[in-house]
């Protein structure tokens, strides 16, 4: 049963993501517009905030008061790669790492449409491997992330895959964007259950961040790319979003490659439900399971 609270927040912002007009919107009012957003929400308590830059980008450290140096939680924000970063992602992320006791390290990766793909890979590649290089072992790294963050995440990993880079312990996508041409039928089974996105708005979105011809690059929408030799992947989606099926195609190509994936359908949830972990009780239920999916595999002998 969903809670009350649930069924309340999905109904206000319902109304809220009615008004936008895709046609019609610029991305400078969307990013200032998530910026203002963010600002006033509240980190998670007990969360020390710092900032330091790696090759040149402005990375955000969240800290739980316990959190040792060795583990580390790369997490990547969403925002369909033209809008959001640290400090829209503030809240949840500090949540996400004090539920898994790890400091977190929150890159503002480039942004279209000012810098399309394949930029944003190419900065979280860097920065990955700048960790290592620093002294962080890649068996005590875990990147996650959220929508774009999500596939994002993915992405970073086949291309270190590829590279024939060491790979992090594991990976968690959170309703991740993986499917930028919009195949899956969940974007027309669920178009009349999705409380914020329409079908018809996301290829408009998806040409801020590269053309028509891409969208079917395995680095653009991960859902056409060879997913095996990945680390362990833990999914969680809400069951009323139109992206739903990117993420159980996903998971469904890692299966059939051997790979390690977990993957939760959330009933009554929608896209990023995460993020209220302050008001909604299955939100709060879902950073708990994140963070203990994170303590295991960075522990995997406890």
């Amino acid at each position: 049963m969903t809670s009350k609270r649930a069924r309340v927040v999905r109904a206000v912002t319902s109304v809220y993501f009615k008004t936008i007009r895709v046609k019609r919107f610029k991305v400078t009012s969307m990013r200032r517009r998530m910026n203002a957003i963010g600002r006033l929400l509240a980190p998670a308590p007990g969360v020390e905030i710092d900032s330091d830059t790696i090759d040149g980008l402005h990375v955000e450290y969240l800290t739980p008061a316990a959190a040792g140096d060795d583990e580390l939680l790369l997490y990547l924000h969403g925002g369909a790669y033209i809008a959001g970063g640290s400090t829209t992602h503030r809240q949840l992320a500090s949540h996400i790492a004090r539920a898994a006791n790890v400091r977190a390290a929150v890159p503002d990766y480039r942004l279209a449409p000012e810098h399309p793909f394949p930029s944003a890979i190419e900065d979280v590649v860097g920065i990955y491997r700048t960790l290592l290089t620093d002294g962080h072992a890649p068996d005590k790294i875990v990147i996650a992330g959220d929508s774009a963050g999500g596939g994002l995440t993915l992405a970073t990993l086949l291309t270190l895959r590829d590279a024939g880079d060491s790979l992090p312990a594991a990976a968690c996508l959170l309703s991740p964007w993986l499917d930028l041409a919009g195949t899956g039928e969940t974007m027309r089974t669920h178009a009349g259950r999705d409380p914020w996105f329409r079908a018809d708005d996301l290829p408009m979105v998806a040409r801020y961040y590269c053309a028509d011809d891409k969208f079917m690059h395995p680095l653009v929408s991960p859902v056409y790319a060879d997913l095996g030799r990945l680390p362990p992947l833990y999914i969680q989606v809400g069951a009323e979003e139109i992206l739903l099926s990117d993420s159980t195609r996903a998971a469904e190509s890692i299966e059939g490659a051997g790979g390690s994936v977990d993957l939760e359908i959330w009933p009554g949830m929608w896209h990023v439900f995460q993020a209220f972990v302050n008001r909604v009780p299955e939100s709060r239920d879902a950073v708990r399971k994140i963070g203990n999916y994170i303590r295991r595999r960075l522990d995997p002998a406890e």
